[in-house]
């Protein structure tokens, strides 16, 4: 029995992640869970799968829920009383699912305490890779991606000896895929949060439509396959059937398939380097008949910001995301358009000052500096 804490459990993640432990109760027991701050839906998560702990990050909302909640079950709130979680030393995964930059800590934290680490959240590496690695290095732990792409280079590089030639990162190309610039001028929230094929959070369905997310990716499996960023491809693949593909230096290409949805990536990650029977039917390719594929658009300039930012290094990255971050939260809020979403990463991009990063207080400093920034600028 595999015990497992959910940091990010009311998060799309999260609630995915507790149907895969429901489907699979002889096998993962849901150890603790930590939400942010939608109490209800946590009291309801815990009275189901009975966990040891349960934390809230919003310290206003600790009583409402110690109240709520059987006894026996231990409640904290708080940064500091939820690393008294990851600390406990009787379970075994940590599925970090907190989005955005707020996840890294978390993350080192668990690191830090030896457990392994199923990571749902691209932003860890993408401010914190070189930090990241060396500390999964140190501590000797597995490090194990839950992103439906990486999850798929992970499965399709395992076991093989051979070199590789070169990462294919597929993307939906969201629902802007066959628009043009004139037709992304006018876009509004509801149009970018219709994904054609996943279900996610509103900050990620946003970072699909423009393309950052799979920048974020790009940087993400820089880090996480130590592959050169001249040797990681785009694909556009509407059908969201191949999730990434790798070839080897003899021109072969590996693959792994599935349905577009996260509780495959999310079970494998928590069964690695086994694989348990599911419940959900199996992929007939002849029912989807065909797959299609083409280039990103250069006028989603998202994706080759993220790029650019990932290759010229240092605090780049972290520049990029936290300027994607503040962006994407203006235009859910109606203060930009679309397309002005690249122009704030841009511009923090070219103003706020790329350093060398050695520390988790580097990391915190640039992004609070790019942030700063922007709310001063716009």
């Amino acid at each position: 029995m595999k015990k497992i804490v959910i940091l990010g459990s009311t998060g799309s993640i999260g609630t995915q992640a507790l149907e895969v432990i429901d489907e699979q109760k002889d096998n993962f027991q849901a150890f603790g869970l930590v939400g942010g701050s939608n109490v209800e839906l946590l009291i309801s998560q815990a009275k189901k799968f009975q966990p040891k702990w349960v934390g809230i990050q919003d310290e206003s909302k600790y009583q409402y829920l110690k109240e709520n909640l059987p006894t026996g079950i231990n409640v904290v709130a708080g940064e500091k009383a939820i690393e008294e979680i990851i600390s406990d030393s009787e379970y075994q995964t940590l599925l970090a699912a907190v989005s955005g930059i707020a996840g890294l800590k978390s993350t080192i934290k668990g690191i830090e305490a030896g457990k392994e680490i199923a990571l749902a959240n691209k932003e860890t590496l993408v401010a914190g890779g070189n930090l990241i690695m060396n500390l999964v290095k140190k501590h000797g732990v597995n490090l194990l991606p839950v992103d439906s792409e990486h999850s798929a280079i992970f499965q399709s590089m395992n076991n093989h000896q051979r070199k590789i030639k070169r990462i294919i990162l597929t993307a939906s190309g969201g629902p802007f895929r066959d628009y043009d610039e004139e037709m992304l001028s006018t876009v509004k929230i509801e149009d970018a949060l219709k994904h054609p094929n996943w279900s996610m959070g509103k900050k990620i369905t946003i970072d699909s439509a423009t393309l950052a997310n799979k920048a974020l990716e790009v940087i993400e499996a820089h880090y996480l396959f130590d592959c050169a960023y001249e040797n990681i491809d785009i694909l556009i693949h509407k059908e969201s059937i191949i999730h990434s593909m790798v070839e080897f230096i003899d021109t072969s290409i590996i693959a792994q398939l599935g349905f577009p949805s996260m509780k495959l990536p999310i079970q494998y990650a928590f069964t690695h380097p086994n694989s348990l029977p599911v419940k959900w039917p199996s992929l007939d390719l002849a029912d989807i008949g065909s797959l299609n594929f083409s280039k990103p658009k250069a006028y989603f300039r998202a994706l080759s910001l993220g790029v650019e930012a990932g290759k010229a290094g240092g605090s780049a990255p972290i520049i990029f995301n936290g300027a994607n971050e503040i962006a994407v939260d203006y235009f859910v809020n109606g203060k930009i358009s679309f397309l002005q979403i690249a122009e704030l990463i841009e511009t923090a991009l070219n103003n706020v000052e790329n350093i060398k990063i050695n520390s988790f207080e580097d990391i915190a400093y640039i992004d609070k500096a790019t942030r700063d920034y922007l709310k001063k600028e716009f």
